[in-house]
This record gives C-alpha cells, sequence and structure tokens, in this order.
C-alpha cells in the first residue's frame, strides 16, 4: 500500500470462499469509502481450519489481487478473520491496587487489569484474541464503563474473554504472510459481521448475530452495548449442499445451483418440478424433495445455534432478535424461518457505515469483510491501543507479533 494513503483492508478468510474489501478513509470525516472488492474460491481449509496452507494463501492472493485491481493500490497489510469451533467465550474478573488516593487510572493501569483478569483463565495453547470490559469498579464504586481519567486506589473489572488455539491461530497467519499480507488485527467472523451490520440501539438493547458461513455457523451476542457472547458451530451451508446432491441423487456443483435458486427455508405446500441445465443436460427435480432435505439440515443447526443462546443465557431475551449474515442468510425464507424458530424477531444484516458502491457489496457474504474494513479504518483513526466502541474489538497487533516471533524462530 502506497505510504502515507488512508486506505483500510479487511479479508475474510472464509473456508469456502475469500473475500477482500478495499477503502479509502476520507480525512476530513474519517468515512471509509470502498475502492476495491474481490473474491475466490478456497481450498486447504476444513470447517474454519487450515489443513493446507497453499489453498488459503492463493485464494487471499487471489482475492487481493481483485481488489488491488479495483482500487489501484497494492495491500500489504489488513485486518483478517479467523473462524473455527476452538474459538471460545470465557468470562473473567479481577482486581489490582493502582497507587495513591491521587491516582488517575491511565492506560497501562487498564492493560494490567485485563492481564491479571485473564491470568491462569486462558489454557497454555491458546491466545487472547480480545478482552472486553463489561464493568469497572474503582473504590467500591460500581457500573463504570470506563475508568481512564477517574481517581481511585483499587480498581476491578469484570470481563469478557475471546480464545483460540494458538496452532490453527498461527496457520491462518501463515497463508495470510504467504500472500504478503500483515495482518493488523486477528477478529473472529461474527465479531466482524456484527461490526457491519449493528447499529448502537441494536447493541444495547439485546441482538444476536447468526454468521452462515460455508462450512461453519459463528454467534456473536451483544447486550448494554458490549459482546456477551460468542460461539462457532461446525456447520454451514456446504452440509445442505452436500445433503442435495446425496437426497438427489446428483452432483454437487448442481446441488449448489438448485440451493440458490430453487431452495426454501420454509417448507411449500404444492409440489412442483423445477429444472436446471448441466453440461447440456436438463434435470428436473422435485420441490417436495428439495424441500425434505433442506429443512431437516436447517432444523439441526439452528437447533445448534439455539443451544448457543442458551449457554449464553439469551434464548427467546434479545429484544432487537436476530440479525443474520454470511452466504447462508441468501437461502429464500430463511428471514421467516429464523422468525418462527427463536421466537424472536429476525431480518438481513445490511452492511453499513462506509460510502461507495460495488458488486455484491449489499450482500450478507460480504458482511463479514466490511466489518474487518471497518475494524481496520478505526485502528488507523485511534491507534492499535484504543478500545473500540460498539463491537468492543481491539487491535491483535501485539498478539501478531508474538505469533510471528514464534514460527519465524
Amino acid at each position: 500500500m502506497q505510504e502515507g494513503s488512508l486506505y483500510a483492508v479487511g479479508i475474510d478468510i472464509g473456508t469456502t470462499t475469500v473475500r477482500a474489501v478495499v477503502a479509502h478513509i476520507d480525512g476530513a470525516t474519517g468515512v471509509p469509502t470502498i475502492v476495491g472488492v474481490g473474491k475466490a474460491p478456497n481450498s486447504g481449509m476444513r470447517k474454519g481450519v487450515v489443513v493446507n496452507l497453499n489453498g488459503p494463501a492463493q485464494a487471499i492472493d487471489d482475492a487481493l489481487g481483485e481488489a488491488e485491481r479495483m482500487s489501484g493500490y497494492q495491500v500489504d497489510a489488513a485486518t483478517i478473520s479467523v473462524n473455527g469451533a476452538h474459538i471460545l467465550s470465557t468470562h473473567a474478573d479481577g482486581m489490582v491496587a493502582v497507587g495513591a488516593s491521587d491516582h488517575e487510572i491511565t492506560r497501562d493501569d487498564l492493560h494490567r487489569i485485563e492481564e491479571v483478569a485473564t491470568l491462569g483463565k486462558v489454557p497454555a495453547n491458546r491466545e487472547i484474541l480480545d478482552v472486553i470490559p463489561h464493568a469497572y469498579k474503582l473504590d467500591g464504586q460500581d457500573n463504570i464503563k470506563d475508568p481512564l481519567g477517574m481517581t481511585g486506589t483499587r480498581l476491578e473489572i469484570d470481563a469478557h474473554v475471546i480464545s483460540a488455539l494458538t496452532p490453527y491461530l498461527i496457520n491462518v497467519q501463515k497463508a495470510a504472510d504467504t500472500a504478503k499480507v500483515h495482518p493488523n488485527a486477528v477478529v473472529t467472523t461474527a465479531i466482524a459481521a456484527a461490526k457491519a451490520v449493528l447499529g448502537e440501539q441494536q447493541l444495547e438493547n439485546g441482538v444476536a448475530v447468526i454468521d452462515l458461513g460455508g462450512a461453519t455457523t459463528g454467534i456473536a451476542v451483544y447486550e448494554e452495548g458490549d459482546l456477551q457472547y460468542t460461539g462457532v458451530i461446525p456447520i454451514g451451508g456446504v452440509n445442505i449442499t452436500n445433503d442435495l446432491a446425496i437426497g438427489l441423487k446428483t452432483d454437487p456443483e448442481v446441488a449448489e445451483k438448485i440451493k440458490l435458486e430453487h431452495a426454501s427455508a420454509i417448507a411449500r405446500t404444492d409440489n412442483a418440478g423445477v429444472s436446471l441445465k448441466h453440461d447440456g443436460e436438463v434435470l428436473t427435480f422435485s420441490t417436495q424433495d428439495i424441500d425434505e432435505i433442506v429443512e431437516a439440515r436447517l432444523e439441526e443447526i439452528f437447533e445448534a445455534i439455539q443451544l448457543q443462546l442458551k449457554k449464553a443465557g439469551r434464548a427467546g431475551k434479545l429484544p432487537s432478535g436476530i440479525v443474520l449474515t454470511g452466504g447462508g442468510a441468501q437461502l429464500k425464507h430463511i428471514v421467516e424461518y429464523a422468525k418462527n424458530y427463536f421466537g424472536l424477531a429476525a431480518r438481513i444484516g445490511k452492511p453499513t457505515g462506509y460510502g461507495g458502491v460495488a458488486d455484491d457489496i449489499e450482500k450478507p457474504s460480504f458482511a463479514t469483510a466490511i466489518g474487518l474494513m471497518l475494524i481496520d479504518a478505526e485502528r488507523l483513526a485511534t491507534g492499535p491501543s484504543h478500545k473500540k466502541s460498539g463491537a468492543s474489538i481491539k487491535s491483535a497487533q501485539g498478539l501478531v507479533t508474538k505469533l510471528f516471533a514464534r514460527f519465524k524462530a
């Protein structure tokens, strides 16, 4: 990327597809304008985890190359995504003595109490991606959102910790490094998608983002302005495609077309025939057969999501309901299905917070890539140590440096 230019980049490293978004940052307003978009099919990953470095490295290179050609800029750094069922969400708390009675709380104090709160709470084979403070207590005063600059002697924290298995995280870093892209920060997919599609009122009221990906489904639950829970289920849209291929006795390529063009999340009352062309041959299938196959797999996916919401203690208790993102959110009538299943409001997440237009950019499948770009833009505007608002993301610059040093040693 050209020296001195203000550009933000997000790269969503999905199991089936890598998507890249490049945006120019307006020096006056700070609003990012999308100037480059790219996507490429991915191989070498299973259920969000790298199993062959060459596949995702090539996909990152291809997707970013497309975005670079559109934008006219050469990219060498970006905020990237990490995914997989190894991502864990845990609670942490801690207390530190910060000094004399006239001591003002500094950023160093906040960093120190985060370290104390997470000490021993995360196993040695895991890396902390983020620590989200829910509330601080200063000399007995409860529910402080930001104690910076306040005066006190005893600081306590109640926080939420997101961690990932170290080997899996390092492999994602290596894939990016192979494609000559330095990760400015590493963010889970559902949290990145939330950054793009949620407003402040939803974050405050209580809402869940469900990122329906190719091989995984990510969940991020927010309330009172902060992330309360995140998790990943190792099932996604590819499972629906494979079920259709088996059930309809056809190729996966044909099954994918059927899913995109003819499948419905809500079963149809009448049975009809649908046709599509493949290799010069017209193939006909029954809507009843399609609906039965899709319904069975959707029920499994949504049952697993409901278990995650119960684990978070928010099942049926989210005033702002469910926001669906990811490629799976393009399934016809998926919103109605979600409303019926969860008994909550539901909608498709539409990315906001940016200017510019490009093909496919408003689709829910691009929500994560846009969210990563927005996080990258905030990092440029405020610096890596600044705590982000809304989605409560902080830069993982130090983590990236540490991991790179580990695998390059």
